[in-house]
């Protein structure tokens, strides 16, 4: 038989999905996969039994649904303070992640080099490989999740073509100033960089912090692609809608890649998500309240228990401390297996995330209702166990 493609042996499948699968597997409850265990608005579930009578049930316009975009186009306008297009600057995909592959295809050629910050979301050095890119790492130093500014500047004069950047951040929780994303934007037009941002999580946070758009900033427009999904601002993961928003020059060639990767979104949820994408500024501060609730019933008892964590400043993940219990030598690719057998909590090894050398730090999400919280937290007391 011929060669298959050797693209696959520089990553594995995904440590997370993996641990959702283990976690069926022994009845654990599932803080490795961020998906919420409460429904959507039901609002957005009421128009999508509507829509499943009625229709539509057929392919839709590639570039996705013309009420769905105007929709979107309000919204982004709404939070962001930039006026789109619907029909020139942005386009209706299958999930983010869809989003930010069509992107990186569409801005990249093989060999260009991807500047990545560490921890990173697991998708993105798969993505960089695929598309045949050299990744780029520049670490985000914790507690804070800083980053060096000579450090930066050192890896954009590597002659990036692009920097990949999630805000709020996955997995740190980290949400970048206003004054960094500034300071990132002046290297990006000091060396022709393109900015790739991942925002799933713009609405989720906290008190003291604010998400702030790249593509608002002076000059950045032009050359900045915002990717985002409704799958966590409206808790539809499963849905798999998600969109890139950008500059005409840049969106054409993105729809390319997108008409042929996927024909289109599937229409009927497009027409029920219409809905949330409506709703009204009440929504998205009790959506944001109901968030802090859910972190600070988790982070407490973190702390009750005495596992060290990072708190975060967005987002819905908490990286924890196992120095105190993992075994000398032992994966923590391992200790996150067992330890979903032993106490019943999955969660996801730090390894899939840094590029440098970790094994003493994994992630937990806390997107669940407060009786999945309370339960996994008592099973955590447990976790001094695992090193007897």
């Amino acid at each position: 038989m011929q060669e298959m493609s050797r693209k696959n042996r520089f990553f594995t499948d995904s440590i997370i999905r993996r641990m959702t699968r283990i976690s069926y597997d022994c009845g654990a409850i599932n803080l490795a996969q961020g998906f919420p265990d409460f429904p959507p608005p039901k609002a957005i579930t009421d128009r999508l039994a509507e829509v499943s009578a009625t229709g539509p049930h057929q392919y839709p316009i590639t570039m996705g649904a013309p009420n769905f975009r105007e929709a979107l186009s309000r919204k982004f306008e709404h939070f962001s303070g930039i006026k789109t297009d619907p029909n020139e600057n942005m386009v209706i995909t299958i999930g983010s992640t869809e989003a930010m592959v069509d992107t990186i295809f569409a801005l990249t050629n093989p060999g260009d080099r991807i500047i990545i910050f560490s921890p990173y979301f697991e998708n993105y050095k798969a993505q960089t490989i695929l598309a045949g890119c050299e990744a780029v790492f520049v670490p985000l130093v914790p507690p804070k999740f800083n980053f060096d500014p000579a450090v930066l500047e050192d890896a954009f004069k590597q002659g990036a073509k692009a920097i990949l950047i999630c805000n709020p951040s996955n997995p740190s929780g980290k949400v970048f100033t206003k004054e960094e994303l500034e300071f990132i934007a002046s290297l990006c037009i000091k060396y022709d960089v393109y900015a790739i941002m991942d925002e799933v999580y713009e609405h989720i946070v906290y008190e003291g912090h604010k998400h702030t758009y790249m593509a608002s900033l002076p000059g950045m427009w032009e050359r900045t692609v915002s990717c985002s999904s409704l799958s966590k601002t409206y808790s539809i993961t499963g849905w798999r809608i998600g969109y890139a928003i950008a500059d005409k020059p840049i969106m054409d060639r993105i729809k390319q890649y997108h008409d042929f990767n996927t024909v289109g979104c599937a229409s009927p949820l497009m027409e029920a998500a219409v809905v949330g994408l409506n709703m009204p500024d009440s929504y998205y501060k009790e959506f944001g309240d109901h968030y802090a609730h859910m972190k600070k019933i988790f982070t407490d008892g973190l702390t009750r228990i005495g596992i060290p964590y990072t708190d975060p400043e967005g987002a819905y993940f908490v990286l924890a401390d196992i120095s105190p219990y993992i075994k000398k030598g032992e994966s923590d690719v391992k200790f996150c297996e067992d330890m979903a057998h032993k106490i019943g909590v999955a969660v996801v090894p730090g390894s899939s995330f840094f590029n440098e050398d970790i094994n003493h730090i994994v992630r937990l999400h806390f997107a669940k209702n407060d009786d999945t919280l309370y339960e996994a937290l008592n099973r955590l007391e447990k976790i001094g166990d695992m090193c007897k």
